[in-house]
């Protein structure tokens, strides 16, 4: 063969970060090494695999067809030097999750494997649906969690769990003692939700698609921790998942209100790319996802795994 692992590695950096100074940086060698890396593979295939504009390359066609081969053979090719070395073929695992399932499930869970496999190098990255679902696009993430909806060509989703959004508000709110608002009620209330993009101000956007009246957004806010102080402190009503709330629901420190003029279900989904190799440490990971929510209806029913 012509080529090298080392210059399918450069590649397939310098095709996540589009510049070669950057791929260098992440993998840990000069920029001249890896400049000449580059060209080597395409000099000795005799093909060009980006389009240079400055300093920035992007993937060619030919590029395009060769980043889900080059990334399969890489993580084959770990998998085999781990077990060459006396390991369980557990290299490494990079999930992606969005916010709720990041913070309430993500972090028990590689918590839990890691557990079960120490010898495996586990990073989360956690971020709302848009930016977890761009990562997984460009092989930067081996799979991903998400709450919202995924239409990537590339990408494979598949269902998890029910989940479900909840309007609530402060125990000294008045809607707090009736427990139940309307659509008319809801609209004159000062909102604090979640950001576009996210895969919660999705759902709530649509389930209110058909309600005339614009809503008073008050704040928008990039964490559900963030958006239930503010909603304690009385700034206004909020609607999150259930599975973020319920503790807060049990010391009543926040108070739900039932709404059932609106469609607040979801699901949480699994996605990957359709054409990256599935690793050893990934079929596991989704194994244990898949036993966690084993014959529960929905999330804020789940019970979560004790870490030691």
């Amino acid at each position: 063969m012509r080529f090298t692992l080392r210059q399918l590695q450069v590649f397939v950096a310098v095709a996540q970060q589009e510049s070669v100074s950057r791929a260098a940086e992440s993998l840990a060698l000069s920029q001249s090494a890896a400049s000449t890396s580059l060209t080597e593979l395409e000099r000795q295939s005799d093909c060009q695999l980006f389009d240079r504009a400055g300093k920035r390359l992007s993937l060619n066609a030919l590029g395009r067809q060769l980043l889900p081969q080059a990334v399969a053979l890489l993580d084959q090719a770990k998998e085999i030097e781990d077990l060459l070395n006396g390991k369980s073929g557990f290299g490494s695992l990079a999930v992606g999750a969005t916010l709720t399932v990041g913070n309430y499930l993500a972090t028990l869970l590689i918590g839990n494997f890691m557990q079960r496999h120490p010898e495996c190098r586990v990073k989360l990255h956690v971020h709302n649906t848009a930016h977890v679902v761009h990562q997984v696009a460009h092989y930067e993430l081996d799979l991903g969690l998400i709450e919202g909806d995924c239409q990537h060509p590339d990408i494979d989703v598949q269902r998890w769990v029910e989940d479900e959004l909840v309007v609530f508000c402060a125990p000294q709110h008045p809607l707090a003692s009736r427990g139940q608002a309307s659509l008319d009620e809801l609209t004159r209330e000062a909102w604090i939700l979640r950001e576009q993009g996210s895969g919660t101000r999705l759902t709530f956007d649509q389930a209110m698609r058909h309600h005339p009246t614009a809503l008073n957004i008050r704040l928008e806010l990039e964490h559900t921790e963030a958006i239930k102080r503010a909603v304690e402190s009385g700034l206004g009503i909020g609607c999150i998942s259930r599975l973020a709330l319920r503790d807060a629901f049990r010391r009543g420190s926040l108070v739900p209100v039932e709404t059932p003029e609106l469609d607040l279900t979801r699901q949480f989904y699994f996605i990957w790319h359709r054409q990256k190799y599935q690793t050893a440490a990934m079929r596991e990971f989704l194994d244990q996802c898949r036993q966690l929510t084993a014959g529960v209806k929905r999330s804020d029913q789940i019970v979560l795994p004790t870490i030691a």
